[in-house]
């Protein structure tokens, strides 16, 4: 049973389509294994224990009866708890929605069961998505599973997305992502997680952060599981208007592992003056493994990279404060005293201030863009260290200390900020620890990413190693 954990979402659709395995049997196997590491985890904010294995049976009987299965029939997922789910507590980590229990499921919530998913339970978090870390007074702070005797953080904010999928304790999971939410915890969690284009997946239902940065995406141990997760929850969304009309290619297909002749620009100058040497390594090692598939690989820069973060600080902290202004003025003591504190500083962001930073906005995409004119695809590490130790507040990196929520958001908030499709997978380890790299594409260009990233991860084993938890 314990092996039915380390199977992937591909593999364990295919094995319960052809009656290899049953899905009460996944779902017992992952609900054990929770139940045996989950106390020390703190993955888990709800196990839906009794619904998962009723589920389970019911996709038995559809496969007994020969009906029509989706794509996931019968495979368990796991759902930052930031999603609505009907009838199930939905929290977004928060002592404020200590008892919400909404009344519908988020569509993306609704695609993944019409694809034959199975809820396995809602999933810890950064509390309503506003960290990097994965801290959580409320719930507990989740562990990263990489390290055993050290308390380290798994990177937010979904956390729990993140070292459940890398502990086992379920094969995919759904994050969000405004600054790097999905991305900083694959990075430091070992896994494969994708930030897809701003608009290409619906955030209906989905409690916000800031609105125009919010992106929804699949968090898994394989590039083609990320690529099977798109697939079913991409797509318009007449309750969200900023969902796209455009049509999502076949990123399935897509995964052919040819990488010949396409162009990396390997980002430097910001991108690696801050990291540490081990993770620099890692990703030039990953470079050079691209370049023996056939890719050409070129130094690339991003001077306006170095602009974002005031910008980006600006949106975040304005169109955060502005969702939550009702609660903080009449519950403000019941966030989180980071949250708190980050929530207000939105009320001294002026309307000026948000101007100019949508301003930056266009012309960071506007030299994004331009560097797309010479390059399919931009290639960068993911955090500028490995995860860090939970009591960390600070960091020490080649420029100096600095303070830990800005070393990790520095390399990923920009893909955010700019509403570029990206993809964080592993590509090595620095001190016994997980180093992250980021494949950027162009807008809606989801699928020459995956089939890069994919490629890659056909040629390492990078995403088939385990932490020490659990066996």
């Amino acid at each position: 049973m314990v092996e039915l954990a380390w199977i992937s979402v591909a593999e364990l659709a295919r094995m319960i389509r052809g009656k290899d395995v049953s899905p009460r049997e996944v779902v017992q196997a992952h609900l054990e294994r929770i139940a045996a590491l989950d106390g020390t985890l703190h993955a888990f904010i709800t196990v839906c224990a009794d619904a998962a294995l009723a589920a389970a049976r019911a996709a038995e009987a559809d496969l007994v009866a020969g009906r029509a299965v989706g794509p996931l029939h019968g495979v368990p997922i796991g759902l930052k708890d930031l999603f609505e789910t009907k009838g199930i507590l939905t929290t977004a980590g928060s002592r404020i929605l200590a008892d919400h229990v909404p009344m519908r499921d988020a569509t993306v919530v609704e695609r993944l069961r019409a694809a034959g998913a199975i809820v396995l339970g809602k999933l810890n978090m950064h509390e309503f998505a506003y960290g990097a870390e994965g801290w959580n007074e409320a719930f507990g702070d989740v562990r990263n599973p990489w390290d055993a005797t050290v308390a380290r953080i798994p990177g937010g904010s979904s956390s729990g997305s993140g070292a459940a999928v890398a502990a086992g304790l379920c094969p995919g999971a759904l994050g969000s992502d405004t600054g790097g939410s999905i991305r900083i915890p694959s990075s430091l969690c070992g896994i494969t997680g994708l930030k897809p284009t701003y608009g290409r997946v619906s955030r209906s239902g989905v409690f916000p952060l800031a609105w125009s940065m919010d992106h929804v995406g699949p968090m898994a141990r394989t590039v083609a599981d990320c690529a099977l997760m798109l697939q079913a929850i991409a797509g318009h969304d007449p309750a969200d208007e900023t969902t796209t009309v455009l049509p999502l290619p076949d990123c399935v297909g897509s995964l052919t592992g040819e990488v010949r002749g396409l162009r990396v620009g390997l980002l430097r100058g910001f991108f690696v003056d801050s990291c540490l040497p081990g993770v620099v390594a890692a990703v030039d090692g990953a470079a050079k493994t691209l370049e023996t598939l056939g890719a050409r690989v070129e130094p690339a820069f991003l001077p306006a990279a170095e602009h974002v973060a005031s910008a980006f600080f600006a949106i975040l902290a304005s169109e955060s404060l502005a969702y939550h202004a009702s609660w903080f003025r009449a519950r403000g003591h019941e966030y989180s005293a980071d949250v708190r504190t980050r929530l207000a500083r939105g009320a001294f962001v002026t309307g000026m201030q948000y101007v100019r930073a949508q301003q930056v906005r266009r012309r960071v995409r506007d030299e994004i863009n331009a560097l797309f004119a010479r390059h399919d695809l931009l290639l960068a590490p993911t955090t500028p260290i490995p995860a860090p130790a939970l009591a960390q507040r600070e960091v020490e990196l080649p420029g100096g200390t600095r303070n830990l929520t800005v070393a990790l958001i520095s390399l990923t908030s920009v893909w955010s900020f700019a509403g570029f499709p990206v993809c964080s997978l592993p590509c090595g380890f620095a001190d016994g620890l997980p180093v992250g790299m980021q494949l950027v594409g162009r807008p809606f260009d989801e699928a020459t990413v995956l089939r890069a990233a994919d490629a890659y991860q056909r040629s390492t084993d990078w995403h088939r190693r385990r932490p020490p938890v659990g066996g």
